[in-house]
Parts: C-alpha cells; structure tokens; sequence
C-alpha cells in the first residue's frame, strides 16, 4: 500500500466511532449490512453515521452496493489486507517479535482433519444456534465438538425448537440454553471456528478469541419472530433447520487437510453465504 493511501486509512480510523463502524462492518465480512442496522448496533444518529461511512468509503476502506431499494456498506477486503501488510511488513518490517504472536496459537498451527471446537452464537441461545451445535454434533461423525452460546442472559431453549430437533432424529436431552460468558473463562476450550447465525450476535461487542479462530456470519432470520398459527411458526422453525443443515454438510465435507488458512475462509465464507465455490 502507499503511504499515502495508508495515511488516510489510518487518519478515517482514528475517529473512535468509525473505528466502531469498521469492526462491525469485519465482523460481518463479507457480507454487508444496512445503515439502520449499522446505527442501532452503535447507538449512533442516522446523519451521524452518513458521515462517517462517507468517510470510510472515501478512504477505500468500505465499499457500498444496493440491492433493491436498500444499501449495504461491506469491508473492503483487498483494502484492509493492505493497510494490516503495510503496519506488519513495511512500518514493522516484519520483525519477527511482532508478528509472532500474532500467527502462533496454544492450538496446532497445521489445520488438522479431526478434533476441531466449534461455537455457534446467537443473541438467545434458544433456536439457531441450538440448531447448529445439534447438527455439528451429529453430522460430524465425530471429527467436531460443537459448543453454543447466546449474548443475552436468562434465555430458555424454545418448545418449537425442541420439537424440530426431536422429529429429525437428534438427541436433545443434554442440550441447554448458555450464555457466552461460560466460553470467555480461563479453563474454556480454545475454538477453532466460530460462527455467528443471527445479524445480532454478530454485531454485539465481544473481545477477540483465543487461538485466532476462523470466523464466519451465517446469519438467518429469526424463528422465534414468526407468527401465525403453531403450524406456520413450526413451518419457520423447519426452515430455519434446513438452512443450517445444508450449511453445516457443506462444512463437515470440506477438505481441511488440504485447504490453507485463507482458502478454508473463502469457504467458510461462501457457505454463509450459500455461494458455493469451485476447486
């Protein structure tokens, strides 16, 4: 990157609020968000948050596309991986004291082909994420152990759920309703992905994992909002379920082994994503 540009970056990011506008917008990379969902998230203005993703998007950092009648802001991803080579490799020379830590994790450092941890989150902890730990556990034949957890206290696993799980054949009698602080102890297992599978699990403030997961947004709507009669509501709860266990064979069939870090993120990826990719 030339300076510059890297100057500039760096001067749109030293605002704290867009700062804040661009670790949501990565977290949901690479999938875009709307502004009213950005502005909610962060307790932000409407107009306030006009500027600063005017000022972003400026700077080459977020790009914007429409889809109908609504626009999405989304990282540019090529942009920040230039910005994070030129702070490592031209401003730190790649000295090796600083990018140590950042590369070396208390888990192996190859991709292995079995014994992967893997946590779902979602905001409740009630039906999504539920889902995707039942399924993980079950579709993995054996080479995952699958955890989940929600960002919001004192929720209960949801009847309809339950009910869904049950009828396809799944276990439920250890499954339980969890909250992320259980995952953020010292003595928790380090993951090797984690996912998130509702827009707001996604955008809630949660401090980096350890062991530098691979993560991905594979958000669906929520379930739990659909009304009706308990025929249509259970109808949602099933089409909710077939989503992720589409989502979740294609996970446990990719080629770990033989997939490097960047290209299992692609996948990851594309699986949220439901774009499948080639090769």
């Amino acid at each position: 990157m030339e300076m510059n540009h890297a100057a500039l970056a760096f001067a749109t990011l030293g605002h704290p609020d867009r700062l804040a506008v661009f670790r949501l917008l990565m977290r949901f990379a690479p999938q875009g968000v709307r502004p009213t969902e950005i502005a909610e998230a962060l307790g932000l203005k409407q107009n306030t948050l006009s500027h600063h993703l005017s000022d972003l998007t400026t700077s080459g950092l977020v790009q914007v596309e429409r889809q109908g009648r609504s626009l999405f802001y989304s990282v540019d991803l090529d942009t920040a991986e230039g910005l994070i080579g030129y702070l490592a490799l031209d401003v730190g020379r790649a000295r090796p004291d600083l990018l140590a830590p950042l590369l070396i994790s208390r888990k192996d450092a190859a991709m292995r082909d079995t014994d992967f941890d893997v946590f779902f989150i979602c905001s409740g902890n009630s039906a999504r994420s539920i889902f995707a730990e039942a399924l993980l556990r079950d579709l993995g034949q054996g080479k995952f152990q699958a955890f989940s957890a929600g960002t919001r206290p004192n929720t209960e696993l949801n009847p309809f759920a339950l009910d869904i799980l049950a009828r396809n054949g799944h276990d439920t009698s250890s499954l339980r309703s969890k909250h992320i602080s259980e995952f953020q102890q010292p003595d928790a297992p380090v993951m090797d992905f984690v996912f998130t599978v509702c827009d707001t699990a996604a955008a809630e403030e949660c401090p980096p994992w350890p062991g530098q997961p691979i993560t991905g947004h594979w958000g669906l709507p929520d379930p739990v909002k659909a009304t009706g009669t308990d025929a249509e509501k259970a109808l949602a709860f099933a089409q909710t379920y077939a989503a992720l266990r589409r989502r979740i064979e294609a996970f446990v069939e990719l080629p770990f082994a033989s997939l490097s870090r960047m290209s299992l993120q692609a996948r990851v990826d594309a699986i949220g994503t439901d774009v499948p990719l080639k090769g």
